[in-house]
């Protein structure tokens, strides 16, 4: 599997906002690429701005399938000016 781990910090005033978007982008993921098996979000329990994504995908083509969907650049553009910083990291499990 290849999995992909993402930490955004949002700016504050689009928590709200982000939260509703990156619950979308999970469930279109989900819904309509076979090859993205898990999507789960996570918010910190004690800072409404720090956001974490994990993701499985069946190999690193299926995640490039998955960045190269019209909801993802949708989603991409359209929650760039709400974050204030974004990690992407990539692993790889058995």
């Amino acid at each position: 599997m290849y999995v992909i781990a993402v930490e955004f910090v949002i700016n504050n005033e689009f928590v709200s906002q982000f939260r509703d978007r990156i619950q979308q982008q999970a469930e279109d993921s989900l819904t309509n690429e076979s090859e993205c098996h898990q999507f789960d979000v996570c918010f910190d329990l004690k800072d409404k701005t720090k956001c974490f994504l994990y993701e499985k995908y069946t190999n690193e083509a299926a995640f490039e399938v998955h960045r190269s969907t019209d909801y993802f650049s949708s989603f991409a553009a359209e929650v760039e000016p709400w974050v204030a910083s974004k990690e992407l990291k990539v692993w790889i499990c058995d």
